[in-house]
């Protein structure tokens, strides 16, 4: 039973405008996430702080539980307000979100007995295109939370991580595409151009 649970939380400044609600092939770029991965979503949930923006989503909007925490207390936010015992956690921004990459991390989670299957790429761990185990995740984080931490991985050493190999990313995500994230209007506007050709 998966939740996917899409953040939209940040502040957009390099886009100049909400990057979530700019459109995209025609309609917002959030709803483009949304659609890629509901057809393996027993949830779908949005952590947003201005409800009234996404409110034409018709899906159950989450604000911040643990405000002026930032992207520690986004994942907070997320994992505690799932349902299911796995929870896919995904950014707004990312126009090539990936149905497959969670369809085989959950197959390797529930077989190696994983609290968090994520990929570290060139930039670092990349933990908001993830799989995390909702019953482990959740104290882990809040203890972190508890002593002051700030770090989105800081309660790593507390869980059992599953980090991908770069041979194992390629078969996850062919495309090499699911961790881009769009920042800027040229991105965006080179996103578009590859999201037309697929």
């Amino acid at each position: 039973m998966l939740s996917v649970v899409i953040q939209a939380g940040g502040q957009s400044s390099r886009m100049g405008e909400d990057k979530a609600l700019k459109p995209f092939m025609g309609k917002p770029l959030i709803q483009r996430v949304i659609e890629r991965l509901t057809p393996i979503a027993d949830e779908v949930i949005v952590t947003t702080n201005r409800p009234t923006d996404y409110a034409f989503l018709n899906l159950r909007l989450v604000a911040d539980l643990k405000p002026g925490r930032g992207a520690l207390g986004g994942l907070y936010t997320a994992i505690a307000s799932a349902s299911h015992p796995f929870v896919a956690v995904v950014a707004c921004d990312m126009p090539f979100a990936s149905k497959s990459f969670f369809e085989s991390a959950h197959s390797l989670l529930v077989k190696e007995d994983a609290d968090v299957v994520i990929a570290k790429t060139d930039e670092g761990y990349e933990p908001f295109h993830a799989l995390y185990r909702r019953e482990t995740c959740l104290p882990a984080i809040e203890a972190a939370i508890y002593e002051d931490k700030w770090k989105v991985i800081a309660w790593f050493p507390q869980a059992k991580v599953r980090e991908l190999s770069p041979d194992e990313l390629k078969a996850f995500d062919p495309s090499g595409l699911c961790f881009w994230n769009v920042n800027t209007p040229d991105e965006f506007e080179k996103a578009e151009q590859i999201a037309r050709d697929e």
